[in-house]
């Protein structure tokens, strides 16, 4: 697939699905920026639901950055014991909690978020949309990973190629939504088996819906 000789719209194809997805509350079910920078680095090779539910009493205790840097490891693990690979995670967040200090320091460009362990450009593109920052990148999960080349608009198999090849295909102002709402598409429509064509916006232009 050549993205160039397609010449496809894709930013006409798309902004419908940033209209439908506009608004929508993020899976993960933060209350402010310093428990969602806790609950990416936990989420991930995890699932959201299972991080909104260890994170209630977890925030409970350590209701900020202050809070989690005074935090020891007994206490975190204790607290985390039921997250995938906490044992990393856990000291990650020290790491951060140690660098960043308090909640105001949290920061928000690219550059600096993926400079955080366990942050990375997924990561980063999230805390980025969510705190309103200019968009530097696009946000590719593993259901844009899956969609972006049933569409047709990447050919990627991993992450960075999918993301360079959406941030090629589509205006800058797209960027900071068009992410989340291809991955709302993935989570309730164009599912890795049975995929909903009857139901789905774009797929009069999907390669996969054509096939």
């Amino acid at each position: 697939m050549d993205l160039f000789e397609e010449n496809k719209d894709w930013a006409k194809v798309l902004r419908p699905l940033i209209e439908k997805y506009r608004g929508k509350e993020h899976p993960l079910q933060y209350k402010n920026i310093y428990q969602l920078l806790v609950m990416v680095v936990l989420a991930a090779q995890d699932s959201d639901a299972n991080i909104n539910k260890v994170t209630v009493d977890f925030f409970a205790k350590f209701p900020n950055m202050k809070a989690l840097s005074k935090a020891n490891t007994a206490e975190l693990t204790e607290a985390l014991a039921k997250v995938r690979f906490h044992a990393n995670k856990i000291a990650w967040l020290q790491d951060i909690a140690s660098e960043v200090k308090e909640d105001k320091n949290i920061p928000t460009t690219m550059k600096e978020l993926v400079a955080l362990k366990g942050v990375g450009r997924k990561s980063a593109n999230v805390i980025m949309r969510e705190a309103g920052a200019d968009a530097e990148g696009i946000l590719v999960d593993l259901h844009v990973l899956r969609v972006a080349p049933r569409l047709g608009i990447s050919n990627g198999k991993v992450a960075d190629k999918v993301e360079k090849d959406l941030m090629a295909a589509l205006p800058k102002d797209m960027w900071g939504e068009v992410g989340m709402a291809i991955s709302f598409l993935g989570r309730e429509t164009c599912r890795p088996t049975n995929p909903k064509h009857s139901e789905c916006i774009v797929s009069k232009d999907c390669e996969y819906c054509q096939m």
